[in-house]
């Protein structure tokens, strides 16, 4: 069976959140989690997406200790703050130090915050152990409120409950019978183990009194369990002529179900996540315009890229401006989760301990 990589819980309350409110939101989510795997799936994170935080109050960084210790107890570790417009400068004073939270800028219709979300990025590569904190921030481009994967999501109207899976497995499977015929062997794929998830986590929702917001077919990928191995399967590597072909291909397959879908829904490229993509990454047979090239065909624009440390604003916020470029006249969602890597010239290699995050070199 394939994993559930996340449970996500859209918070109807505006903020200030309080304990109990997270604390009902967290026994909600376990639940869901039981039911889950009493169903034989392994559930990986629950986690939490609230109203964009901005648009009920100006936040401190008060209230981003308050909000923490709230989860501490609950023994949560995801909550999505939402995107920001105005008041970017503010995002790192509440993630530094506040582990659990996760925050965005939204750049369609506000390209003015490309600049404060650079400097922003910045501040969590040097202020942040490992430049860590940029794991949860990102400018977000024509992204729709009600999906699942973090560091995106964020929440508007009624609690609702999401899913998404670990799918680059359904992804690589369909994949080795070539790049003929596989938008087909992967919509049914797709469908064939989504399905079962979509019945189970909306019989979950209905239990809780809350609604089903759908789930999020995009595969992620951990790792070894590369969404990357998929294009091995029809090209040979990744990055060779034939990723772009087979980027639109799965994207086609993801989009072309009948499923309840929400968020991305397409497929995900995350370099420092995947083992094959980070090694295309430190061999030069992807670079950031390759990334951008298959973004205007699949997923997610550009996210976890090693970048130097000595990066300087204006080159970070006019890459930032160009996924929004490409999201806007595409009018499809986009994000960048950048991370400049402190210390790191071109060419140096990373050092992360994280479980999260494959080493690579850090370049432009």
């Amino acid at each position: 069976m394939v994993p559930i990589r996340t449970l996500t819980l859209g918070v109807a309350e505006p903020h200030p959140l309080t304990g109990d409110v997270i604390a009902k939101s967290a026994e909600a989510l376990r639940r869901a989690e039981a039911a889950c795997r009493a169903d034989g799936y392994e559930v990986q994170t629950l986690r939490l997406s609230a109203r964009p935080v901005f648009g009920d109050l100006t936040p401190t960084a008060a209230y981003a200790r308050e909000l923490q210790a709230m989860l501490d107890d609950a023994g949560l570790v995801y909550l999505s703050l939402g995107p920001v417009t105005d008041g970017v400068e503010l995002v790192p004073d509440l993630l530094i130090g506040n582990d659990a939270l996760n925050c965005t800028v939204r750049l369609d219709g506000n390209t003015a915050a490309a600049r404060p979300a650079a400097e922003a990025m910045l501040r969590l590569a040097n202020e942040t152990e490992e430049g860590f904190g940029n794991f949860r921030f990102a400018a977000l481009a024509c992204v729709p409120p009600n999906g699942p994967f973090f560091p995106a999501a964020y929440h508007d109207g009624p609690a609702d409950l999401t899913v998404g899976l670990q799918g680059a497995s359904i992804a690589v499977k369909a994949a080795e019978g070539g790049l003929d015929g596989l938008t087909e062997r992967a919509a049914e794929a797709f469908t064939a183990a989504a399905s079962p998830v979509v019945r189970l986590v909306e019989r979950i929702a209905g239990e809780l009194g809350v609604r089903f917001g759908g789930i999020d077919l995009s595969p992620a990928p951990n790792g070894t369990d590369s969404v990357g191995a998929a294009f091995e399967a029809t090209v040979g590597a990744f990055g060779a002529p034939g990723t772009l072909a087979t980027a639109a291909a799965l994207t086609a397959a993801l989009r072309g179900t009948s499923l309840p879908t929400c968020g991305y829904n397409g497929l995900m490229l995350p370099v420092m996540e995947d083992v094959v993509l980070a090694r295309a990454w430190e061999e030069g047979r992807i670079g950031l315009h390759d990334l951008l090239a298959y973004s205007s065909v699949c997923g997610t624009g550009l996210d976890t890229v090693p970048l130097p440390g000595d990066s300087s604003p204006d080159d970070l916020a006019r890459l930032l401006l160009d996924v929004t470029a490409l999201a806007v006249k595409l009018q499809k969602p986009l994000s960048a989760r950048l991370f400049p890597v402190p210390g790191t010239r071109s060419g140096d290699r990373t050092a992360f301990t994280s479980e999260y995050l494959t080493n690579t070199i850090v370049r432009w």
